[in-house]
């Protein structure tokens, strides 16, 4: 038996290269369509990796706490007055250390503290803004240099008074020069300028409530920095829950803030950090990791929930439904550029039967079986289709490699998307090839003789 199905499909093999021209006119459809699916999915899976990379960027594998003052809660609960009377050290670097030492899964973590104050160089008064960062926040925003250097686990160590700046920040004071080296004044601290970022084309300062980083006029100095040289918060304001006055003395005299539960100022914010940015691995992660979180804090800041822990739900949301769409365009890119290259060859294969009619005869009436005409039509179809989809595969490769250096498109090629490709020009081989062998199978000899 099997050597008659291999007589069938040599026998539809000669029918092929006796028919070069026609059977490359018939491959056309699968090789082209091969081709197309390769490179769409491949120009697909490289829009689709920049779009996953550009939202975690803005933050969708991030975890972030925030402090909370009581000013800020609606009423006075007693829950809340209860809390009041407790004492917490507030959102500190340690609950930044402790977090990073103790969580699984942590990729980088960046406490962060800001003020808005004005920048001096020569003369020049420049409002900005200045953030103490960790060196993980330049990894964690994806940041990239434009010159320079990023600050170092030493110069975070030691508060060393460096500073990495903004684009429109250079614009403004180093337009001329070269702004490595030189030295900026930020709120009476002389910062050297060590590295300055690329320009980011988002220039909405809304966007920085959304989890959009907005940097061109940032100035972003080691955490240490800021709250060594230019203020640390919980040194200053300390909560209370007795009546008391804090005396700070300053260059020349005093002045004292009351903390007294009688007093009409508002609560003073006894929070080191304004918030410390978590990143995880994997977003699969991020509810299991706020369940930790929340337990791991609320036994650090002695049972007072003066913090808020927040996970970007739209942004995953919305990262899951760019998958979800990508997935259906291409799919649906795939079926129809495959289908019509399934058309062609059931076509040809149809115009084959017709034309080759007595053929067919002669080979039943010299005693060839029904199941020996479907093998060998069949066997043509599925011929045309394979090699089709061999030469669409490296066409399809070549075509990607093509689009990303000629229009700088960036394209993914993946083993996924060409044995997908290969395996659908196959089977549409014998799908579309099987209804005009079966045809071919069920003429009537005498007539097919007959037939002129």
């Amino acid at each position: 038996m099997l050597q008659r199905y291999m007589h069938d499909i040599i026998i539809a093999l000669e029918a092929i290269m006796s028919n070069k021209l026609k059977s490359m006119l018939t491959a056309l459809g699968i090789i082209f369509g091969v081709a197309a699916v390769i490179s769409m999915l491949a120009i697909g899976n490289g829009a689709q990796q920049e779009i996953l990379e550009q939202i975690k960027m803005v933050g969708v594998n991030n975890i972030v706490i925030v402090p909370v003052l009581n000013e800020d809660k609606e009423g006075s609960s007693s829950e809340g007055e209860a809390q009041a009377k407790k004492f917490s050290p507030g959102l500190t670097l340690a609950d930044a250390s402790a977090i990073k030492s103790v969580v699984p899964g942590v990729e980088n973590i960046s406490p962060e503290v800001s003020y808005n104050s004005v920048l001096l160089y020569n003369g020049i008064r420049y409002p900005a803004k200045i953030q103490g960062v960790s060196i993980d926040y330049f990894k964690l925003y994806n940041l990239p240099l434009e010159s320079g250097m990023y600050f170092n686990s030493d110069h975070d160590r030691y508060g060393v008074p460096v500073c990495v700046i903004g684009s429109n920040v250079r614009t403004k004071f180093f337009n001329e020069v070269e702004p490595l080296g030189k030295f900026i004044k930020f709120g009476g601290i002389w910062l050297k300028v060590i590295g300055v970022l690329k320009k980011t084309d988002i220039t909405v300062n809304s966007f920085d409530n959304a989890g959009v980083n907005v940097y061109n006029d940032n100035v972003f100095v080691p955490v240490n920095t800021v709250l060594l040289r230019y203020k640390n918060r919980a040194v200053l304001n300390k909560p209370s829950a007795s009546n008391s006055s804090v005396v700070i003395f300053g260059g020349g005299g005093s002045f004292s803030i009351r903390t007294s539960s009688g007093s009409s100022s508002s609560e003073t914010n006894y929070h080191q950090l304004d918030r410390i940015i978590v990143q995880m691995e994997n977003t699969e992660t991020l509810n299991a990791t706020t369940e930790v979180l929340s337990r791991m804090m609320i036994r650090r800041h002695m049972g007072v929930k003066d913090y808020e822990i927040t996970v970007p739900e739209m942004l995953l949301k919305q990262q899951q439904r760019t998958k979800d769409i990508f997935n259906i365009v291409l799919g649906a890119i795939a079926g129809i550029s495959l289908l019509v290259g399934g058309i062609g060859i059931m076509n040809i294969m149809f115009a084959s039967v017709m034309e080759r009619i007595k053929e067919i005869g002669t080979r039943l009436a010299i005693g060839a079986k029904k199941s020996d005409i479907v093998a060998q039509f069949l066997s043509e179809a599925i011929l045309i289709s394979v090699s089709g989809g061999l030469i669409g595969v490296v066409l399809g490769i070549v075509l990607s490699y093509l689009i990303t250096s000629i229009f700088e498109i960036k394209t993914i090629v993946s083993a996924i998307s060409v044995i997908l490709a290969f395996g659908i020009s196959a089977a549409v081989g014998v799908i579309f090839g099987y209804a005009p062998a079966k045809k071919a199978s069920e003429r009537d000899p005498i007539e097919s003789l007959r037939y002129e």
